[in-house]
């Protein structure tokens, strides 16, 4: 899911940012050097990079299938706990156009967002993640005005 949203992010003007863990360690190898301006974080501990990614976000988007499980789960436990906005999307529960048109109505209700975390579970938990994931994100960022100028 992330690396979806940082594609999306990429395709439409926007600056991308966050974290990654100390090695850009990623589950299929290492983080790709397009995405430069992620920061490593002092530890490989992926639950570092998640609790980084939530703390330094606006707020957080989690995209499932069902309830959220593992590091996904985390993410939101991490979100409720810093008391960041936080929306769970269930990619099952509806079209596409509701799931965007509904994170959509969640972005305009929270005011000016600058940096949205994005989070979900691994291609290896969900083969479609990243394709799914994209789909939502192109509908719904282009209502949005791009940040190019953010780090």
């Amino acid at each position: 899911m992330d690396r979806a949203a940082l594609d999306a992010a990429l395709e439409f003007g926007y600056a991308i940012g966050g974290w990654i863990p100390s090695g850009r360690l990623a589950e299929d190898g290492v983080v790709p050097l397009k995405y430069a301006a992620l920061r490593e974080a002092v530890t490989a501990d992926y639950d570092e990079r998640t609790r980084l990614n939530v703390r330094d976000t606006d707020a957080t988007l989690v995209m499932s299938w069902g309830e959220p499980r593992g590091g996904t789960r985390e993410t939101s436990c991490i979100a409720r706990e810093l008391g960041r906005p936080l929306l769970i999307i269930d990619l099952d529960a509806a079209d596409w156009a509701t799931i965007a048109g509904r994170v959509r109505n969640w972005l305009e209700s929270l005011g000016h967002v600058a940096r949205l975390n994005v989070a979900g579970p691994r291609s290896s938990q969900a083969p479609m993640a990243y394709e799914r994931a994209l789909l939502v994100l192109r509908c719904v960022l282009p209502t949005t005005s791009p940040l190019r100028d953010r780090s």
